[in-house]
């Protein structure tokens, strides 16, 4: 299994457990899933007594959406203004990530470069319905996920940034 960590925080983002589907070459997509957690009821083969029967129990169960709940990944708001200002500054420092790297290829830099920059368009373009999430650390300078709906309204995903990202093999 690979598990994949933003590139600037360390945090794990996602893993190849999930179907990952590049886009444009800068961005990868996954389908999500919601599954409800909680309320683990654990029979024990004992009838509760009459007393214990009156009470009820609580339901802590609650529906999620398994990257988010597995990654432990946090919400987090941005207007267009604050998210451009952010994408520019992580933008920037994938780059020098890229850079920095053992086998740098100015040939990749520059065509993370000039996608990245069509990529951030369209993101910009349906900003509205966009759910952002960042990494466990909450770092302020790391990845912003982005979480989204297909067109069936239904079927959350979420986009990365494919630069952004360490591959770690377990």
């Amino acid at each position: 299994m690979i598990i994949y960590k933003d590139l600037i925080s360390g945090d794990e983002i996602i893993s190849d457990v999930y179907k990952l589907k590049e886009v444009d070459g800068v961005a990868y997509e996954a389908d999500c899933s919601r599954i409800t957690v909680g309320n683990d009821n654990i029979d024990i083969g004992a009838n509760p007594s009459a007393e214990e029967a009156d009470e009820g129990t609580d339901d802590q169960s609650q529906t999620v959406i398994d990257v988010v709940h597995s990654f432990r990944l946090n919400e987090t708001s941005f207007d267009k203004k604050s998210y451009l200002s952010h994408l520019k500054s992580y933008m920037k420092k994938v780059k020098e990530g890229l850079k920095a790297k053992p086998d740098a290829d100015e040939a990749e830099v520059a065509a993370f470069e000039k996608g990245a920059q069509a990529f951030a368009k369209k993101i910009i373009a349906n900003f509205k319905d966009y759910e952002f999430l960042i990494g466990e650390s909450m770092d302020p300078d790391a990845m912003v996920i982005l979480l989204n709906y297909r067109e069936d309204g239904v079927t959350p995903y979420v986009t990365v940034w494919k630069h952004g990202l360490i591959e770690e093999k377990v």
